[in-house]
């Protein structure tokens, strides 16, 4: 039997470390990389208690290199590479006259320049194997609708989306597929720091973004990380083979296309 592996990068905390759970319950051989050594040491301590294979590498997710050497570690370590997870990302979330030549790049490089770093070293790989790879990419509702105080999030998602269509058309030949999901408001630390921006730019008090953005979900609660786990599981399963090109919202009812 041919165990399969599943690349998450930023997969040791937030959703990325409930999506490499998820991948590693599914029986993956797991390869997590972040920029958080201690994040990664104590993710992997406790994934390999729970009976998983997992190894880890610290690198940025915005350096081709990083990216390359990535995969290549999967490859060295495991023989081979069915999923790539380009989970990890940073938000910006700052009035629409405030944005800085800085805030741009950091924002572009984490979130864009990462997704085409790691389609390319994960594609480089899988087109050489037998069977069908999974990209598997991190777009939002941003990536949908474009809110206020995120523009530059908002556009970097909205790329994320062009880049997934773009690399699904040029890689179906080689059999792999090319999707994203595309959470909504989860209880995360990235959470936490848009509803400090947001209140202190509006006044609002401390949790307020978050109950004002939750108030509409139709199920009735925020995200968890389990929930983008479930969906990444099903886009990493031969049950999603015939799904290509794809940014599916997984948000409770909250942005409808």
């Amino acid at each position: 039997m041919v165990h399969k592996v599943a690349v998450v990068t930023g997969g040791a905390s937030g959703l990325g470390k409930g999506i490499a759970e998820r991948l590693g319950k599914d029986g993956f051989k797991l390869v997590i990389s972040d920029l958080n050594q201690k994040f990664l040491d104590d993710t992997q301590k406790e994934f390999i208690n729970k009976g998983y294979e997992v190894i880890t590498l610290k690198g940025d997710v915005s350096i081709q290199k990083d990216q390359k050497l990535l995969a290549q570690t999967a490859l060295n370590n495991f023989g081979r590479l069915d999923v790539w997870v380009n989970n990890a990302g940073i938000e910006s979330v700052v009035p629409f006259s405030d944005i800085t030549q800085e805030q741009l790049e950091k924002v572009f490089a984490i979130d864009v320049f990462s997704v085409v770093y790691g389609i390319q070293a994960a594609a480089e790989i899988m087109k050489t194997q037998d069977g069908i790879g999974k990209i598997i990419n991190a777009c939002s509702i941003a990536g949908h609708e474009s809110y206020e105080m995120l523009a530059t999030y908002s556009a970097a998602k909205h790329a994320v989306r062009s880049l997934t269509v773009a690399a699904a058309k040029e890689y179906a030949k080689h059999n792999i597929r090319v999707n994203s999901y595309c959470p909504g408001v989860a209880a995360t630390s990235m959470w936490d720091r848009v509803d400090a921006a947001m209140a202190k730019e509006y006044g609002w008090q401390p949790g307020e973004a978050l109950q004002k953005f939750s108030a509409g979900i139709l199920c009735g609660r925020t995200e968890e990380p389990a929930d983008v786990g479930n969906i990444v599981s099903f886009l990493a399963s031969s049950d999603s083979d015939y799904i290509t090109g794809q940014s599916i919202l997984v948000d409770g009812g909250m942005v409808f296309r």
